[in-house]
């Protein structure tokens, strides 16, 4: 779980950002590669150590959307949590290394996108897009 210290000295929130989104049991080496990749946006991130402090903040935040961790079952369980509690928001599944199939799992499971570092600019800059389309969007369960 990356340190809200940390994150905070990495990625000041702006005053009006234009998106919030929760960073997820992701490690502090993700954390901040992702927030590093983003700091030209004006994004607002909010780290988050377990599944139910993610969905308080989600509820509490309004967030645009969740970066989660591509640990086995974390994104499956998130997902399952927020169908149950009918809080349609989009979340990214994000790794260390590109596969094929936890991509297809994410997919699967009900994720809008998989993204794997080292991050690039113009690659978190199309996934904040989906999300913020998806956001506006969500699916009807």
């Amino acid at each position: 779980m990356a340190s809200r210290l940390y994150l905070r000295n990495v990625m000041r929130a702006p005053n009006n950002p234009t998106a919030k989104f929760i960073l997820h049991e992701l490690d502090l080496s993700l954390s901040t590669q992702l927030c590093r990749a983003a700091e030209s946006y004006r994004l607002a991130f909010y780290p988050s150590s377990s599944t139910s402090e993610c969905l308080a903040l989600a509820g509490r935040l309004h967030a645009d959307g969740i970066f989660c961790s591509a640990e086995p079952g974390e994104c499956r369980n998130l997902l399952t949590l927020m169908n149950g509690r009918g809080l349609h928001m989009p979340v990214v599944v994000v790794s260390r290394i590109p596969e094929v199939s936890e991509w297809l799992g994410a997919i699967e499971a009900g994720a809008v996108d998989y993204c794997a570092a080292p991050f690039e600019r113009r690659d978190i800059s199309w996934v904040v897009q989906s999300m913020l389309l998806a956001s506006q969007h969500p699916h009807v369960s």
